[in-house]
């Protein structure tokens, strides 16, 4: 055996900072300080060299055999792992390139730690160094071992050290080494079995049949599940996002690790060394002067029906429940509580367009998970989500996940390197972990390290790593990431679509059902969910257009009111055909009406681009949409101011637009002259006299003087990109705006029917 090496100060400096396993300075002993292959003890009666007569693995001077007591290397954890190896064999892993390579395995039963047991029905008599048997098993890399454990009952421990007063001295070879063990456990279920003399329950690999049937006897293997469709929405009242002060949070249950603690710092008198003749002052802290407070009750705030209208349909309101998006609900759920309950990663990819519900869903899923956690029918997991469009950097991301499962703020470096080791060592006592990667297009970098390191994780064997990615489109993976991250994101991948009209109508109805006055009419909600399902099919869009709305239905209100507090004569009835139209528009003061709604789409569409487009002449007009169909008729960005101004006598001659036709298609010169002069007089000697009549071709054509000069006023504005050249007919001429803008400003403009600019 190799002598003992010390660790050097740098080396224990890097073990606390990688919060690494038991630090003992014998540490790695038994084993030695030279890395030697593993190789196989097969049994010399057998004869024949198999898995089946594998009875031992050797690394240099270290042996190891089945039903030894083992300990495992916890790079990422302050406790030892123990286990009995079960059997030994071959199995296959990936490397750090990602090719798959045999390597020696063997089968572990692990012991479990009191703080594995995540319930609320756990012992509470454990004793400092005492491991719990338990029935799960584990296969791992022989690589992984760190030396032998030795487990013994209390009595046993207790005589071992009568002289250390029932303790290991830290300076002792045993220290981290020597265990108890008086009971069996399900950490699941957290039961228990009854307390048992270690020596008389394993003294070997002949026993553990025996110890494994004693343990699944005595404990219970499941919990009782809830059925998914036994949540009720009155349920899922409860079930909200944890947050900093909910006891229910797992990241609160945790402990921080770090070694320095930062909230029991004391103000203390600042002293010199030497005297400086300066007087020292000891600052007080600053008092502030308690004022009054005013309590404001929700009463108040919320006093009209227009008031807790535009509260509830406020983006940001919480509904009790998600309307409309109940299969997405139960796919979600089933994929994530298979994970958790199979203690295996995942990765799950969720698409759809904006405002359709994606994060919504994932945390209402979440919640109802934390809640099945707190009614002890699931294991427990940590969430985390991160956002892409909050964190600055992508690779901010790693420390936000190691903060989430360790509680440590690093640097980014740093958290990859301890990620990296966490989920490639196995622990029998992780917890699994829930990621929501929200806006995952924002977290693509040049080399695409931190997708391929999220997508991963998941696949290796001990992570427990779950990936739930959501982003705005279906193709992100192959359009975006290389094809070595899009294999590794699986098959699992659920597309939200777009709300139709009639979702839309139950949701914004959902949101105006505590609202005790009818404020919305039923024709205008609908009226809403038309227009935006027909666009995109955003919620948030919906809500923000019936918001707006409602607004303006109580400025209609509030303009009323006064005048009908002074006791002004009411103006006297003026005879009318269409009597019961009066008495609609007076009733209809203060509710929102089409009208309404047409007033907030418009408010909410009309951006300082979409106003100045709307202000342009005709002929700007009619430029802009002869671009534009030629832009999608080629597919070119660029075209020629003649081929431009040609499409514009084309979409002249068939829109049947007389404003179109009547000022910038007529040339009145040419229109006016005879008939012999241009040559088109055509003579019907059956008929009678002479008859002169006209080709269309020459009458109709667009005014290249016109058009120019509204090519250039666009230019101008910047609108329009136009290249100056000799020839004016030659000169390029592209869109310097974007496509939709212009035909969202110029979509329901009267001047612009018939031009293409409704698709």
């Amino acid at each position: 055996m190799p002598g003992k090496r010390k660790r050097t100060k740098l080396e224990q400096a890097r073990h606390y900072l990688s919060g690494g396993g038991v630090l003992r300075e014998d540490s790695d002993d038994e084993l030695g300080l030279d890395d030697h292959p593993w190789e196989w003890m097969y049994d010399a009666k057998a004869g024949s060299k198999s898995d089946e007569n594998i009875i031992g693995a050797r690394m240099g001077s270290f042996e190891c055999r089945i039903g030894d007591i083992v300990l495992l290397k916890a790079p990422a954890s302050n406790e030892a792992w123990v286990a009995i190896i079960w059997n030994f064999s071959e199995g296959e892993a990936e490397d750090e390139d990602g090719e798959v390579v045999k390597e020696k395995q063997a089968g572990m039963l692990w012991f479990s730690s009191d703080r594995e047991i995540r319930s609320k029905k756990k012992r509470t008599d454990c004793l400092p160094n005492e491991l719990y048997i338990t029935a799960t098993f584990d296969k791992n890399a022989l690589t992984t071992i760190n030396g032998k454990a030795i487990i013994l009952s209390q009595e046993a421990f207790s005589r071992r050290y009568v002289n250390a007063g029932g303790k290991i001295p830290k300076n002792s070879a045993d220290h981290g080494k020597v265990f108890i063990c008086r009971r069996g456990v399900n950490s699941r279920t957290a039961t228990y079995t009854d307390e048992f003399q270690w020596e008389g329950v394993y003294g070997g690999k002949d026993d553990m049949e025996s110890l494994l049937d004693l343990v699944e006897t005595n404990t219970t293997k499941t919990r009782k599940r809830k059925a998914l469709k036994s949540i009720k929405e009155d349920d899922l009242e409860e079930f909200v996002v944890g947050d900093e002060d909910d006891p229910q949070t797992p990241r609160k249950r945790r402990k921080l690790t770090t070694g320095t603690p930062t909230k029991s710092k004391q103000l203390t008198t600042r002293k010199f060394a030497t005297p400086t003749g300066r007087k020292i002052v000891t600052k007080r802290p600053l008092e502030f002067t308690p004022l009054g407070t005013r309590l404001l009750s929700p009463s108040q705030a919320q006093s009209s029906p227009y008031q807790i209208a535009r509260s509830t349909l406020h983006v940001s309101a919480v509904p009790h429940a998600l309307p409309c998006r109940e299969s997405e609900f139960e796919t979600v759920y089933s994929h994530l509580e298979a994970a958790i309950t199979a203690g295996t990663g995942a990765c799950i990819y969720i698409s759809g367009t904006p405002g359709t519900g994606k994060t919504a869903t994932v945390r209402e899923v979440v919640a109802s998970l934390q809640g099945a956690v707190a009614e002890e029918q699931l294991d427990d997991f940590y969430f985390v989500e991160i956002n892409g469009m909050k964190v600055t950097d992508p690779h901010q991301s790693y420390s936000l996940l190691w903060e989430a499962l360790k509680g440590d703020r690093v640097s980014s470096a740093h958290a990859l390197e301890l990620l990296e080791r966490e989920f490639t060592t196995p622990s029998p006592r992780r917890v699994p972990c829930v990621v929501l990667m929200d806006e995952l297009d924002q977290l693509v970098t040049r080399n695409q390290g931190v997708m391929y390191n999220f997508f991963n994780w998941p696949q290796l064997r001990h992570s427990r790593l779950i990936v739930l990615a959501v982003a705005n489109t279906m193709d992100l993976p192959e359009r975006t990431l290389s094809n070595k991250i899009s294999s590794r994101l699986g098959l699992t991948r659920i597309t939200f679509p777009g709300y139709t009209h009639t979702q839309l109508m139950t949701i914004i109805q959902s949101r105006l059902e505590g609202v005790g006055q009818v404020i919305v009419d039923p024709d205008a909600v609908q009226f809403a969910s038309r227009k935006v399902a027909a666009v995109s099919g955003d919620a948030r869009r919906a809500l923000d257009i019936c918001r707006r709305a409602v607004e303006l239905a109580e400025q209609e209100t509030l303009a009323i009111e006064p005048a009908g507090k002074e006791n002004l004569p009411a103006p006297p009835d003026t005879p009318s055909k269409t009597p019961g139209r009066q008495k609609s528009a007076a009733t209809t003061k203060g509710i929102v009406t089409i009208a309404t709604i047409k007033r907030a789409i418009n408010e909410a569409t009309s951006t300082p681009l979409a106003a100045s487009l709307r202000s342009l002449p005709l002929a700007s007009k009619l430029f802009l949409a002869a671009l534009l169909a030629r832009l999608r008729r080629t597919g070119i960005a660029e075209s020629t101011l003649a081929d431009v101004v040609d499409e514009a006598k084309r979409l002249g001659m068939t829109s049947h637009n007389k404003v179109v036709e009547q000022w910038l298609l007529l040339a009145p010169a040419i229109a006016l002259l005879p008939a012999t002069e241009e040559g088109a007089a055509i003579e019907t000697p059956s008929k009678r006299g002479r008859q002169t009549t006209r080709q269309k071709e020459p009458e109709k054509l667009a005014r290249m003087l016109g058009l120019g000069v509204a090519a250039q006023e666009l230019a101008e504005a910047g609108i329009v990109g136009l290249e100056n050249r000799h020839g004016d007919r030659v000169g390029r001429v592209r869109l310097g705006v974007s496509e939709e803008d212009v035909r969202g400003a110029l979509r329901e403009d009267e001047e612009c029917i018939g031009l293409g600019l409704g698709g």
